[in-house]
């Protein structure tokens, strides 16, 4: 009877779980399905970035789509056309051939095969730790800076002017030039749509107001014939399937290719990586950036096979469909298999809709790049670091997107050694009211107890910042009001010793000892015991002057300097 019941227990809960199941991949198809709606006329709009066909914003949600879902570990990831890769190799392949070229079009493919080609040697040698080098700070400044940049770009196609300039800067003074040359239609038409999705953004989130604007601007432009008003079109779209080919590209342009190449993967790392870490957290998933990597690698390569441009893991179309309600790549399946619909049969509509349409959704979508609450949280906690992003993004608008992304990454960098450079460095002292060690400045003269100095280096000890150590213990013997018998160093902060800062530290202690100041450590992590004992700095010390606790290292310094006392 109780075998019975639980019988009919187990098999109660695993039709719950079946339910359960089935219920999550209906809300997945149900989200790819608004995904789509939303997210078609974006990698539409994206291909006036990347200087493409229409067409192959398409094939950038087709099969680089699958080939994530199949080799990637995220759970919500969207891998598609994005606008800050899409500005990286447009900016630089534009000098190389003429925007929309059949010439253009294979090198831009190539990118795609070659960031493919990278990712897959990072994802050999584990290299997702990379994307920790960007910090937030930055990070939200170059998103910022790419984000002013291609809404400076749409501005052209919303007023309905051309210009020939790839630099930003030069591109706005291009276009207040040719202002008064502005086609008054389109920039209406512009202003509607900016003003309706902005609008629709803050009443209605969950609208798909980019697809009924995509919608209603082509049934106006067929109907209305806005193309006889000087309201431009985006022309011809090719239906069916994309041909899978290895783009026709000469070695030496293969080579020029290098350096474009390896700025898409810095960008592909590093945004993909904050994105599926950001969703993963929201929703306690494991994590695995290399499997990402993988799945961005193949995403890539199945691009650059199809025709099409670099794909990345988009911030944006990420968390539309978060959401939209997907916890899966069943939603991203979907959106893939509306796109294949559209392709097939919905490619000749899309003729009569106009570009400054696409332009001012995208326009939208660039200025929801930039932050500014993120921003205003930085200047407020850290105005340092809030300095650093206007700097990254004020090199992406000013300098370019590439040389923007190597700014940010050496920004980074410079941040965390400027830290390690110049450590918070200081005297313990005992407090007179609770006899508790407490924090004092470094100063000459300055000590714990009469003849005994506590001293603190926080952070690893290395080339830069040894006489930064040097320089306080020599400042702290000077002029003592008491000589100094005992100097206690707190090492809980130090766990490495490189070359140049042990032989420092030797030729300090030596000279020290030589004065008869005797040199304990407290706090030795076997990290730091250990390069101690490969630096042969433990002789010169005495091992039994280093200690794994702070209070056995005072101790022992009070039984040098009191011997006698009981």
């Amino acid at each position: 009877m109780e075998a019975s019941k639980n019988g009919a227990g187990t098999a109660t809960q695993g039709a719950g779980q079946t339910a359960g199941g089935l219920r999550g991949r209906m809300r997945d198809i149900v989200a790819g399905l608004t995904l789509a709606s939303m997210n078609i006329p974006q990698v539409l709009g994206y291909t006036r970035i990347a200087a493409m066909p229409a067409v192959t914003g398409l094939y950038t949600v087709l099969l680089p789509l699958v080939a994530f879902a199949c080799f990637g570990a995220s759970r919500h990831l969207v891998v598609a056309a994005d606008s800050a890769t899409a500005a990286i190799f447009s900016s630089a392949l534009g000098r190389m051939a003429p925007p929309g070229s059949p010439h253009y079009m294979a090198l831009v493919s190539m990118v795609a095969l070659l960031s493919a080609g990278f990712l897959l040697v990072a994802r050999l040698f584990r290299l997702g730790f990379l994307a920790d080098f960007l910090s937030r700070t930055v990070l939200v400044g170059f998103m910022a800076g790419v984000g002013i940049q291609v809404a400076l770009a749409m501005t052209r196609d919303m007023l309905g002017i051309v210009t020939t300039a790839h630099n930003p800067l030069l591109q706005l003074a291009q276009t207040l030039a040719h202002l008064p040359q502005a086609n008054v239609p389109s920039v209406m038409l512009s202003l509607c749509v900016v003003g309706l999705i902005m609008a629709g953004d803050r009443l209605a989130p969950r609208a798909p107001l980019a697809l009924v604007t995509v919608v209603a601007a082509i049934v106006a432009s067929m109907t209305l014939g806005l193309s006889r008003y000087g309201i431009e079109t985006i022309g011809p779209i090719e239906s069916g399937l994309p041909h899978l080919r290895v783009p026709d590209v000469s070695w030496n342009d293969m080579l020029a290719l290098l350096p474009v190449s390896t700025s898409c993967v810095f960008v592909i790392i590093a945004q993909s990586a904050a994105t599926s870490r950001a969703f993963a957290l929201r929703f306690h998933d494991p994590m695995n950036d290399n499997a990402d990597i993988l799945g961005l690698s193949a995403a890539n390569a199945v691009a650059g096979l199809s025709g099409t441009f670099t794909v990345n893991g988009s911030p944006t179309q990420t968390a539309m469909a978060v959401r939209a309600g997907a916890r899966s790549q069943v939603a991203q399946l979907t959106f893939a298999a509306v796109t294949l619909f559209v392709l097939l049969f919905l490619t000749a509509p899309l003729h009569y809709l106009p570009r400054c349409v696409l332009a001012s959704i995208v326009f939208t979508v660039a200025v929801g790049m930039i932050d500014l609450r993120a921003m205003r949280a930085i200047r407020r906690e850290s105005p340092g670091e809030f300095g650093l992003a206007l700097v990254t993004a004020a090199a992406v608008v000013g300098v370019g997107v590439e040389q923007g992304i190597f700014l940010a990454i050496a920004l980074s960098l410079f941040r965390h050694v400027r830290h390690s450079y110049e450590p918070h460095t200081m005297v313990l002292r005992y407090d007179p009211h609770s006899g508790l060690l407490e924090p004092d400045s470094v100063a000459a003269g300055q000590q714990t107890a009469p003849g005994l100095i506590v001293y603190r280096f926080c952070a690893d000890l290395f080339y830069a910042n040894s006489a930064r150590f040097v320089g306080d213990v020599r400042l702290l013997l000077e002029h003592p009001p008491v000589p100094v018998v005992c100097l206690v160093i707190d090492a809980s902060a130090i766990t490495d010793v490189d070359f140049s800062a042990a032989s420092d530290l030797r030729d300090l202690f030596t000279a020290l000892k030589q004065h008869g100041v005797s040199v304990i450590f407290g706090r030795v992590s076997p990290y730091l015991r250990a390069d101690m004992d490969r630096h042969r700095i433990t002789p010169i010390v005495g091992a039994g002057n280093i200690h794994a606790q702070l209070h056995t290292a005072i101790a022992a310094a009070k039984a040098i300097m009191h011997p006698h006392h009981d």
